[in-house]
């Protein structure tokens, strides 16, 4: 039996376990440091239920990285009623920022007036794309409140464990190249289908490399924006050699039109995997966008602490 205060004469004493020094301990869990600037996912494309849902899963997977954190959705092509346009909300986060400090003013507490950015606005674009990044630039002009705008997502590593994930999940890879059981229908050749120009094509080829190096068959880039430019890719891959191949596409998702990716797998006659999503590195890779702009640069993942 224990006493009031202790276990009974005899028994063990369970002790706390001291914190494990050096690099093998793990590393204190990240907070959002107060009065942090809001994370505004600028999500662009048509507005639609799937794509709120996209916006929300990626959302609640950077909120729980960083507990804490004020993170919001602005649409590229909202309609400020059901999907709050990128520059509504950016303009209402530092109308929110400005009426707290005025409510402690106010109510007599001793605080520092706000500086500094009130949101971090991070692109829900896997790669490069001028026009897009263009109109969402834009917005947060238009929002008239002092907001900085990151890089796209891409290209990343992450992003190429991301494609290998979604070619597995269709049948159309190995889930892991250090199984030795084949899949009949696993592609010997990958076309990358990517949107924003050639730009988006480089950096979707660094993606590309990294997905080669995991599968062991060529991968190649190619723009859906480009006419012809999916069904020449296709061709160039069964020239050298491929003759089951499989689309890749190196997009989230929202920045592609409807239907774009069925008519770019059905010219190239391949099966397709399905759009990176909410996969849950394109939430991290948000995350860490925003706190790369903060200064506060994220522990790469599995890296051991120090």
């Amino acid at each position: 039996m224990s006493s009031p205060t202790g276990p009974a004469s005899g028994l063990p004493v369970r002790m706390p376990r001291p914190r494990q020094p050096g690099r093998h301990r793990r590393p204190e869990p990240a907070v959002a440091p107060e009065g942090a600037p809001a994370l505004v996912l600028a999500v662009p494309g048509v507005p639609s239920t799937a794509t709120r849902s996209l916006a929300e899963e990626v959302v609640s997977i950077a909120r729980s990285e960083l507990p804490g954190m004020d993170a919001k959705i602005g649409y590229l092509d909202g309609d400020d009623v059901e999907y709050p346009r990128l520059q509504s909300v950016v303009a209402q986060t530092a109308e929110q920022r400005t009426a707290r400090y005025e409510q402690a003013v106010a109510a007599g507490r001793e605080v520092a007036e706000p500086e500094g950015p009130v949101a971090v606005v991070v692109p829900l674009l896997a790669g490069p794309d001028s026009a897009l990044m263009g109109q969402i630039r834009q917005a947060v002009a238009d929002s008239g409140a002092a907001a900085e705008l990151t890089d796209v997502l891409g290209p990343h590593p992450l992003l190429a464990e991301a494609l290998h994930v979604r070619l597995s999940e269709a049948g159309l890879a190995r889930a892991d190249r250090a199984r030795l059981f084949t899949v009949a229908t696993a592609a010997d050749g990958i076309i990358l289908a990517t949107v924003g120009g050639e730009e988006a094509v480089q950096a979707a080829g660094i993606s590309g490399m990294l997905l080669a190096a995991r599968l062991a068959v060529p991968v190649m880039a190619a723009a859906l924006d480009q006419d012809g430019a999916i069904a020449a890719t296709a061709e160039q891959l069964r020239g050298s050699g491929s003759t089951q191949l499989a689309l890749a596409p190196h997009v989230i998702g929202p920045e592609v039109d409807e239907g774009l990716l069925e008519v770019a797998a059905k010219e190239a006659g391949c099966a397709s995997a399905e759009a990176l999503g909410a996969y849950p590195a394109i939430g991290k890779l948000a995350l860490s966008q925003y706190m790369t702009a903060l200064g506060i640069a994220p522990q790469p993942t599995g890296a051991p602490a120090q």
